[in-house]
């Protein structure tokens, strides 16, 4: 992933020293395990795990005569020891190292994932606690529909949050597992007490059946979730996209001092961190597809996906914790105008209150048909003459046939939408 995008404390865990360390860290393990067993001298195990190192300049340089980084890694931490070298990867096979280093890096990641939804769980719940009655119209279609408030549009990103932290932790589980099968996942190499010893060891489930490698839908599971979690901050940066629209300007995202949005007008303030979320989300869900096509592996492996995962693992993981933080952000400073908020709720001359009108007259014993024909009737005529509907109600004699005119004023009551988001509240415990 480009620097742009890339956030230090996450891009730590990508690098070609961070992964071979990981591989070191499986190997030592192993020989560890081996000892438990009495297959190694222990006296050999402790000098491995004292003096093993690889020199990731020498690792390069081998991978250029071999075109093989497994071995050519291997080469590099035997340069490290002396005849104790020989019980390094004892058994093991490539994707035994490959696969649990693997596991080790997406768990860690995850976790740093996990730390970044609680950091915008935070700001979300307080800002949906500030503007729990702030009023705005609700718009269906991209139409003004109902009032609501806009605390209560974030509750719905909380909860959705929340939801998606919770696949994250069962993606956890899914990726944190080790295999070490030996050759076709047989165990015919390596016992399974030994995998099972590795695995207690490094904090990683055991894959219960592999053929060599670990099964991708677990992968798959986590690169998903990924992009779900991305497709859900571009549903939310692409309403606050909307939001800002000139004819709207119901919020915007932070805008900094000495910060342009055009080069050539001056006077925009272009949501584009939000577009910007937008447009990664579409690179996360590219991934995911790519996680999925690697399910499918010939036989007992190939290393098809291998390839890709070099792409994806990272750059997935980077992506979205440079989205979350940036999500973060703007959530934490976001700018609402509550102002605006009523006056565009003002916009469509009272045609918000249309279904509580609607209901006033079926209660009276109106059909349901008849009723509504009056209401719309009146509220084509309020939006194409740019009337207020009160007072077109108010001059129409089959509805002061049925109410009073105190009583279809009465009905005109911001108030009345607000009786009930208390509980959206309760059950949230916000």
């Amino acid at each position: 992933m480009i620097p742009r995008y890339s956030r230090p404390q996450m891009a730590a865990l990508w690098t070609d020293q961070a992964k071979f360390e990981r591989w070191l860290d499986v190997e030592i393990a192993a020989v560890e395990a081996w000892a438990d067993l009495g297959q190694v001298p222990r006296e050999a195990a402790q000098i491995i795990r004292r003096d093993a190192s690889f020199d990731l300049d020498k690792v390069n340089e081998y991978m250029a005569i071999t075109h093989h980084d497994v071995t050519a890694f291997l080469r590099s931490v035997s340069d490290s020891l002396g005849e104790e070298g020989r019980y390094v990867h004892f058994g093991l096979t490539s994707s035994d190292v490959w696969d649990t280093a693997t596991g080790l890096q997406l768990r860690d990641a995850v976790d740093l994932l996990l730390a970044d939804i609680d950091a915008l769980q935070v700001v979300l719940e307080r800002q949906a606690r500030t503007y729990r009655d702030t009023l705005c119209t609700g718009r269906t279609h991209g139409v003004h529909a109902e009032p609501t408030t806009f605390g209560l549009k974030l509750t719905v990103w909380v909860d959705e949050m929340r939801r998606n932290r919770v696949r994250l932790e069962q993606a956890r589980t899914a990726i944190a597992v080790g295999a070490i099968s030996g050759t076709v996942g047989t165990h015919a190499s390596v016992p399974p007490k030994l995998e099972e010893i590795v695995c207690e060891q490094l904090g990683l489930g055991v894959e219960a059946a592999s053929t060599q490698v670990i099964q991708r839908d677990r992968h798959a599971q986590f690169v998903t979730t990924l992009a779900l979690i991305g497709a859900s901050l571009e549903k939310f940066a692409t309403e606050i996209r909307a939001l800002q629209k000139t004819e709207v300007r119901e919020a915007e995202e932070p805008f900094d001092e000495g910060q342009t949005g055009s080069s050539a007008m001056p006077h925009k303030r272009n949501p584009e961190k939000c577009e910007r979320i937008t447009g990664l989300a579409r690179v996360l869900r590219g991934y995911a597809l790519t996680s999925m096509e690697n399910i499918a592996l010939w036989h007992e492996r190939d290393i098809s996906h291998s390839s890709t995962e070099r792409i994806i693992f990272p750059d997935a993981c980077l992506l979205l914790d440079y989205m979350l933080n940036m999500f973060t952000g703007i959530m934490d400073r976001l700018v609402v105008f509550p102002e605006h908020m009523r006056e565009n709720l003002e916009r469509s001359y009272g045609l918000v209150f249309s279904q509580r009108v609607l209901l006033a007259l079926i209660e009276t014993g109106m059909s349901r048909q008849d009723a509504y024909a009056i209401v719309q009737r009146n509220a084509m005529a309020s939006w194409n003459g740019r009337m207020p509907f009160l007072d077109l109600l108010l001059a129409d004699p089959e509805v002061g046939a049925r109410l009073r005119d105190d009583e279809v004023r009465a009905l005109f009551d911001y108030q009345f939408y607000l009786q009930n988001i208390g509980a959206t509240y309760e059950r949230l415990r916000l």
